[in-house]
């Protein structure tokens, strides 16, 4: 079951909310579940609860393994996006544009 967080961020992304750019939800990758991945960008975006600041190495291999498939990945804590959508879209919006110029 997805968390607040997940719920809200997801309804400004899906059906091409964002700049029409296309994500997807909880894929799999290299064995791992990504919260949200626009494919064409190569770019996840994760949201991480409390414990993940349990979790740091796993997170760490995580993202190394992800990164070395050519993706980036973008991490919010869950109070990000509840208390500052509009900021974390900016994020996001940023690193879509980062890929642009590349």
């Amino acid at each position: 079951m997805p968390t607040d967080s997940e719920t809200r961020l997801w309804n400004q992304l899906r059906d091409r909310n964002l700049h029409d750019y296309k994500f997807r939800r909880q894929h799999i990758i290299q064995g791992y579940i990504v919260d949200f991945v626009c494919l064409e960008e190569k770019l996840i975006i994760e949201l991480d609860g409390g414990q993940h600041a349990e979790r740091k190495s796993y997170d760490n291999k995580r993202t190394q393994v992800l990164e070395k498939e050519g993706f980036r990945v973008v991490r919010f804590w869950n109070n990000e996006v509840l208390e500052n959508i509009e900021g974390a879209l900016d994020i996001i919006l940023t690193e879509l544009s980062l890929e642009k110029e590349c």
